[in-house]
């Protein structure tokens, strides 16, 4: 007899099959078992397509099996109101399921406890917090926007910055030469992290330099769709040019500036838009940024940029998460930094507390969170 925290890892495995597809919506998985038995199980793939709940009850009927009496395995609070699709709780309900065993309470101010209500007040015994903390890593992004917002604080979505390091902590030559210094599979790393964001965001100065594509090559494991990032170029002084290559992509891509273009950039092969920023001196407010992606209902951002604007984003601590791969090569005292930080004191440091260590290929992968307030304090 398996225990509800195994079929709960399985609802969470299931869930997984979302990672690239179902923003702004959660990753959600759900498991139907009666008798010991799996009977029906779902993920939630695409926002306005079934929620995991309801697949996983199409999938039970699919293969002739009865839902009246069976526990429901859901790695996240079932909805209780009326968006793109009806409320998943009544769906249980109707399901005539007797048990729901839920990972965590979804964060969302429209549902907070209230999916849950739904179905106790059904007669259906709840169970929450199985597999909590392990549910919580498939939607860091939702939750914090989500959190933020029940918290009448304003939304941000979830910042992540990636680099390519050399050893001796360097990005590029002094020239702006950088490829490559991480290998084949570290790339094809990176390509899952583009995919699982809803947004990336580069400078002018990357764009300039690097040229990037900025796009996602992979397939999805769960679909032949894939979901282009939002891409967000952050253009001070109008100087990228319609010749880009992050132009010549399709899917979407949003130009942040303080000003009004004098000529905007149109492009037959992607949509481009312009968000006229807030100024912080001669630059882009970027807290205003990210509240803005947030309103967009964007949950997970990726920048990849130069030092500057990562250094940047770190001294305002605006991000969460560090994703460092380290390659086993040095290039140099002269060469570019991973991070401009203007720093002069001990005291200013910004402390990190390591998540996970591994080799990808012949390179190091290194995530880091970032700690509250994570500054030192003299």
């Amino acid at each position: 007899m398996a225990s509800d925290q195994e079929y709960m890892a399985l609802a969470i495995q299931l869930a997984r099959q979302g990672l690239y597809t179902t923003s702004p919506n959660p990753r959600v998985g759900c498991v139907l078992v009666k008798d010991d038995e799996i009977i029906g199980q779902g993920f939630h793939m695409k926002a306005g397509q079934g929620h995991a709940e309801v697949n996983a009850i199409a999938d039970a009927r699919q293969r002739g099996n009865e839902t009246k009496g069976a526990t429901a395995y859901v790695t996240l609070e079932p909805c209780s109101h009326f968006g793109r699709t009806p409320p998943c709780s009544q769906a249980l309900i109707n399901a005539q399921v007797t048990r729901v065993v839920g990972a965590m309470t979804d964060p969302n101010p429209q549902v907070a406890g209230n999916g849950f209500g739904m179905l106790r007040a059904a007669g259906i015994e709840v169970v929450d917090n199985c597999l909590a903390t392990e549910s919580a890593k498939l939607n860091l992004g939702f939750i914090k926007r989500m959190s933020l917002a029940g918290a009448n604080d304003k939304p941000m979505p979830y910042v992540r910055i990636k680099m390519a390091t050399s050893l001796d902590g360097r990005t590029a030559m002094q020239s702006g030469e950088s490829q490559w210094i991480t290998g084949p599979e570290a790339r094809a790393d990176v390509q899952k992290i583009r995919a699982q964001s809803c947004a990336i965001i580069c400078g002018a100065d990357a764009v300039l330099i690097d040229d990037p594509a900025m796009n996602v090559r992979i397939k999805s494991d769960a679909s032949n769709e894939i979901r282009q990032p939002l891409r967000v170029i952050i253009d001070s002084q109008h100087r990228v040019l319609s010749s880009a290559n992050i132009f010549t992509h399709p899917g979407k891509v949003l130009i942040a500036s303080p000003d009004k273009p004098e000529h905007r950039i149109i492009s037959d092969l992607c949509d481009i838009s312009y968000w006229q920023a807030p100024r912080t001196n001669t630059r882009v407010d970027l807290s205003a940024l990210l509240q803005y992606l947030a309103s967009q209902g964007i949950n997970e951002v990726l920048i990849e940029s130069g030092a500057n604007l990562a250094g940047a984003f770190i001294e305002q601590e605006l991000v969460d998460e560090l994703i460092i791969f380290t390659a086993p090569t040095l290039l140099g005292s002269d060469a570019r930094p991973a991070f401009n930080l203007s720093f002069a004191k001990m005291n200013q440091q910004i402390r990190w507390s390591w998540q996970d260590v591994r080799m990808v290929g012949n390179d190091l992968k290194l995530v880091l969170h970032s700690h509250t307030g994570s500054k030192e304090k003299s």
